[in-house]
């Protein structure tokens, strides 16, 4: 499995994985409309909404995981 890190490109991200679009709908983000989401990371963004990073590529990457089976 690929591994998502606050380091990942938002718009990226979702282009391999749209499943986690979900994800941050969850955490009330709605990145990829946002014009940032070109060229931010999902750190960069989860930061600026003052959310708590390191749950957010938990989740992420939980739901990566559970696609996958």
């Amino acid at each position: 499995m690929e591994k998502i890190t606050k380091d990942s490109g938002i718009i990226d991200a979702v282009q391999n994985h749209p499943e986690i679009m979900e994800v941050f709908a969850k955490h009330g983000l709605g990145c990829v409309g946002c014009m940032a989401a070109q060229f931010e990371t999902i750190g960069e963004g989860a930061g600026a909404h003052g959310l708590d990073v390191d749950a957010l590529i938990e989740d992420i990457n939980a739901c990566i995981a559970a696609n996958e089976k």
